[in-house]
């Protein structure tokens, strides 16, 4: 008797978990769980099983984490749960970077999945990809092409030093730095925890009071500091995406996922973030300028990547 296979993507905030009962399918009876109302893994996967999927018990499963792994051992970098998955009782139970999971994923986002932020419109087939996103934290993670078909590579790339250019990002940076924070990198202002530090910083700069807002205040607000806090944002984006892209060899993609962008991607066209991702290498800018960078706006990609991983790797296994 062929059973289902347990699929999840667990954040920070929420933990996203779905079935997949048929090789090659998508993710069905897909729920989101409060992190914060779980004691740990296995008491969310326990709790969807039970409440959301019938009680039925899983064939395989692959679990997305954000946070490193190291082979069944897992540690989420945002909240408290760490452990290992041999505790789920599951056979073939598999671990994933969230942005592994994202990365497997690419190949299998076309159409309505994906909207052009720049570069050719259409991501070369058979190249190696990237992917990066600002979440909770700063995700990101590249996809080689393998005899078998596709590789991801995990990395905590969101933790190198956030890429300055402007005047206006420096004295930014300093005033962070003589704030208390002595190393600022990339995710402590390219992500939903990063957003409201940068409003924070530039009104050190700007002089001015900034009040306590939250990343979606800041990224909804027609206040003259929210507006130039997400332009920083995205220029400060558009240099790291480069950086990626030429760290990687990313001439099949570099795609943008994570959950701030998409309440942004009507303001991206028309920022700088484009311009600095071509130009993070001036003797490179060709290079860049032939890397498509799409928005992800697939509602769980990770989860599908997830379910994708898990074909790849078991392909003796029925479902």
């Amino acid at each position: 008797m062929s059973l289902p296979w347990l699929v999840a993507d667990v954040g920070g905030t929420n933990a996203r978990f779905g079935l997949v009962t048929g090789r090659g399918g998508q993710p069905e009876a897909v729920t989101v769980l409060d992190v914060s109302q779980h004691l740990g893994l296995a008491d969310a996967v326990a709790a969807y099983l039970a409440e959301h999927a019938g009680g039925v018990r899983p064939g395989a499963a692959c679990l997305a984490i954000a946070g490193p792994v190291d082979r069944d051992r897992y540690r989420l970098t945002n909240a408290g749960w760490s452990g290992s998955v041999t505790d789920l009782g599951i056979p073939r139970t598999v671990l994933l970077n969230d942005f592994e999971a994202l990365a497997i994923s690419l190949p299998h986002l076309a159409g309505g999945d994906l909207v052009s932020l720049g570069g050719p419109p259409s991501p070369p087939p058979g190249l190696t990809k990237a992917v990066l996103g600002p979440g909770t934290g700063l995700g990101v993670a590249g996809l080689v092409p393998v005899r078998e078909g596709w590789l991801p590579v995990a990395g905590e790339g969101g933790h190198v030093a956030v890429p300055v250019v402007t005047d206006l990002e420096m004295e930014i940076v300093r005033a962070l730095r003589a704030g208390g924070l002595p190393y600022v990198d990339a995710e402590h202002l390219l992500s939903g925890t990063g957003l409201p530090r940068l409003h924070h910083g530039l009104a050190l700069v700007r002089g001015v009071a900034p009040g306590a807002r939250t990343a979606a205040q800041i990224t909804s607000s027609d206040d003259p500091l929210c507006v130039e806090t997400v332009e920083v944002f995205l220029a400060l984006l558009g240099g790291f995406a480069g950086g990626v892209a030429l760290t990687f060899g990313a001439r099949g993609g570099v795609y943008l996922g994570g959950g701030v962008l998409p309440r942004l991607a009507a303001r991206i066209p028309g920022s700088a973030f484009r311009a600095r991702f071509e130009t993070t290498a001036p003797a490179l800018t060709d290079y860049a300028a032939a890397i498509p960078t799409p928005l992800i706006v697939a509602e769980q990609p990770a989860l599908t990547g997830a379910a994708a991983w898990l074909a790849q790797r078991f392909p003796e296994v029925e479902l």
